[in-house]
């Protein structure tokens, strides 16, 4: 009997309920979907067994028409576990993802992602710190921390070590979800992060009297969108780049690297997988340092006679 070949967009769609659903966390999960929606828009009816690298090859450029390179890598990584499995199960005769050329659109004109140290220390003049907790003590707490909004959306009161001079991280906020606690991004991201004396201080006052076990920031429903709204007001007023509450993060690796803090060390305070990430995000301050240490190095080296 002739085998009966189903779509490939039936295909994928039971393959993430299958090994997907249940197994990752529903932000990721939302991108297979829409990976999903876009295979409907471009390739509706493709046949599983039609796919070849021609065919795959022409899918990716017709979905970089409309995205930068790197989201339509991230749409071929979303589709090639798929295929592969496919593959293995002989519905698909060869690896149609083998050697892809990844292309996209040019990208955007990236904003300023991080202010230096006297921009940080300008909008930290200008935060509202009441003898309540508010929004300006969560984009405090993340300016000198370096924490995941979700991560500091799930800080408890008893997340804070006064005489050891640390906070927890060991769960975030599902801000993006229905709420309540969740797992961190990955194991790495359970850690202490020392905290200065002075911040210490501040918030051992403002928790005294606050339930331990429920979450200091959370008031009702609680979005990025209104937290970057507000220090996209403190910055106007300050007349400095206007950054979203994630750019404080990036603020405080690029300071802790520009100072001289290891790339080793800035990993684990931010709670990264491994140091290979760190460096592909601050690449560009890193050649910075290098660039400034090879003036330094010659600088020596013309010293010695």
């Amino acid at each position: 009997m002739q085998r009966r070949h189903k779509l490939f967009v039936d295909y994928y769609e039971n393959w993430i309920k299958l090994y997907k659903e249940g197994a990752v966390k529903n932000v990721t999960l939302k991108k297979y979907y829409l990976t999903l929606r876009w295979l409907k828009k471009l390739v509706p009816n493709l046949k599983t067994n039609e796919l070849t690298r021609t065919i795959y090859q022409q899918l990716l450029n017709d979905y970089a028409k409309t995205h930068e390179k790197q989201t339509t890598m991230d749409f071929h990584h979303q589709l090639k576990g798929s295929i592969l499995d496919a593959v293995d199960e002989g519905l698909i005769a060869n690896d149609p993802t083998r050697k892809v050329i990844i292309k996209g659109k040019k990208p955007k004109e990236k904003k300023i992602k991080y202010l230096n140290q006297f921009q940080l220390q300008t909008l930290i003049s200008n935060l509202e710190l009441s003898s309540k907790i508010n929004a300006d003590w969560l984009i405090l707490i993340i300016a000198k921390t370096g924490m995941r909004f979700s991560e500091a959306l799930g800080l408890t009161a008893k997340d804070f070590d006064y005489a050891n001079q640390t906070i927890s991280i060991n769960k975030t906020w599902d801000y993006k979800g229905i709420g309540g606690f969740q797992e961190t991004k990955n194991k790495s991201s359970i850690r202490k992060i020392q905290i200065d004396w002075k911040t210490v201080t501040q918030f051992a006052g403002l928790l005294n009297n606050l339930d331990k076990n429920k979450p200091i920031f959370i008031d009702g429903k609680t979005y990025n969108s209104t937290i970057n709204q507000i220090l996209a007001r403190h910055c106007k007023r300050v007349n400095i780049p206007q950054i979203s509450i994630h750019g404080l993060r990036h603020t405080h690796a690029s300071l802790l690297l520009y100072s001289g803090v290891s790339i080793a060390s800035v990993a684990r305070r931010l709670g990264h997988a491994s140091m290979t990430t760190t460096q592909k995000i601050y690449l560009h301050v890193i050649q910075e340092l290098e660039n400034k240490d090879i003036d330094q190095v010659m600088r020596l080296l013309s010293g010695l006679n």
